[in-house]
């Protein structure tokens, strides 16, 4: 017992001087312990959830031969660190962490890059499969709401999995968007979060940004680089910029631009998120209600006529009505129909721009995937056709970080 407790100390204190997971990690454990944390992560694969799938189905949107370089092989030593300088907050609105090992080695990684996480005790709470009580989970942002917090610069979501629409009636919206909004505050995260995301931003009229969380990612033994890359990117660039070549992350079946018309520049506040979360909240309040927007889409493991079902709740619940544009993001592991193998994606989206009339923009690299890129929510996007047959995504209006604020090595070091 002392020699764990031990540990902590010394992994808290690598925290508030800096030193990354690396150096701390491998200061207090093997390398061999380590990976067999790690390996005990991917045999418990019957547990993962959307946040956290399995490496073969995230390497589906990796180029041909690179899957196995995804894959992890050895920890790094640490070679660099900065002091962790970005007020830092954690919540952990959904899923518990299944690893506390992993959580520690997110925590040092994040301290290496520069962001001093003010909460990170509550990667330990648990209540059933959730990561923490209602009233628990719900105090992550409540808290802020009512000053009994500070709001800091940067809100990180632990992990998604389900669990924040419970939260929903439980958080102050209107207050939190607007302390928010005054501190300049980005909340962080994608899967079940987008139900926090699309609250903040239907009641509270706040953005928040798209992006990989603590757990589901800063705390794989090998984070991938590009993710981490893209995630520092939106964080700190005012005029994010984001080209997309082709459809193929959601459909190989699919035109980049789905139009009936000549594509235009179209530009409109962005919103969205998990097509299974939005669907969820379609008729509630907390479904974002904005004229001329252009609402983004992304889900991992459903079938096709599960997408469409779920796309008819949103056509039927009016959610389309006054938006300009529909963008998906990756559509992975869709699988085949059962009953016949060309009601596919690429059917189930035609019949949506069919329904609806609108132009519709595929194979936005965002979702469950690796090698993915960020971006905000609730902002001003402009999307325009290029000439080379694909498109891009222009974000303004909206929080960053300083550039040099961030080391973002330290991210999988």
């Amino acid at each position: 017992m002392t020699k764990k407790f031990s540990e902590l100390n010394r992994r808290q204190f690598l925290r508030q001087v800096g030193i990354s997971a690396g150096a701390g990690l491998l200061a207090t454990q093997s390398i061999t312990q380590a990976l067999a944390a790690n390996t005990t992560e991917q045999n418990s694969s019957t547990q993962l959830t959307k946040d956290d799938l399995p490496t073969a189905l995230m390497d589906e949107s990796l180029p041909s031969g690179q899957a196995q370089q995804a894959a992890p092989e050895t920890l790094q030593a640490q070679t660099s660190c900065i002091t962790p300088n970005i007020e830092t907050r954690l919540f952990a609105s959904s899923n518990v962490g299944g690893s506390d090992e992993r959580n520690e080695l997110a925590l040092d990684r994040m301290a290496c890059a520069g962001f001093k996480v003010d909460n990170p005790t509550i990667t330990k709470r648990q209540y059933l499969r959730f990561a923490g009580t209602d009233s628990q989970r719900a105090s992550d942002l409540q808290n802020i709401a009512t000053g009994a917090i500070a709001a800091p610069k940067l809100l990180l979501g632990v992990r998604g999995g389900y669990g924040a629409v419970r939260l929903l009636p439980m958080v102050d919206w209107s207050t939190l968007g607007r302390i928010m909004k005054e501190r300049g505050t980005i909340l962080a995260g994608f899967s079940d979060v987008t139900a926090i995301q699309c609250a903040l931003l239907a009641k509270g009229g706040m953005s928040s940004l798209a992006a990989p969380m603590l757990y589901s990612e800063f705390g794989k033994t090998k984070p991938d680089q590009v993710s981490c890359r893209q995630f520092v990117e939106a964080l700190t660039n005012p005029n994010l910029t984001i080209n997309i070549p082709d459809a193929s992350l959601t459909s190989p079946n699919l035109p980049s631009i789905l139009s009936s018309s000549e594509p235009k520049t179209i530009t409109g506040t962005i919103w969205g998120g998990n097509l299974s979360v939005v669907s969820a909240l379609a008729g509630s309040e907390y479904v974002p209600r904005i004229a001329g927007g252009i609402v983004f889409l992304e889900d991992v493991g459903e079938q096709a006529y599960r997408i469409e079902r779920m796309l008819y709740d949103l056509y039927l619940a009016g959610v389309f009505k006054d938006q300009q544009a529909i963008v998906f993001g990756a559509l992975s592991g869709s699988g085949e129909d059962s009953y016949d193998k060309r009601y596919d994606v690429a059917t189930v989206i035609r019949q949506l721009h069919k329904l609806t009339g609108l132009p519709i923009y595929s194979g936005m690299r965002f979702g469950h995937i690796g090698q993915k890129h960020s971006f905000p929510l609730g902002v001003m996007c402009q999307i325009s056709a290029n000439t080379v047959g694909g498109y891009q995504l222009v974000f303004s209006d909206y929080p960053t970080i300083k550039s040099d604020a961030i080391h973002v090595e330290g991210l999988w070091q």
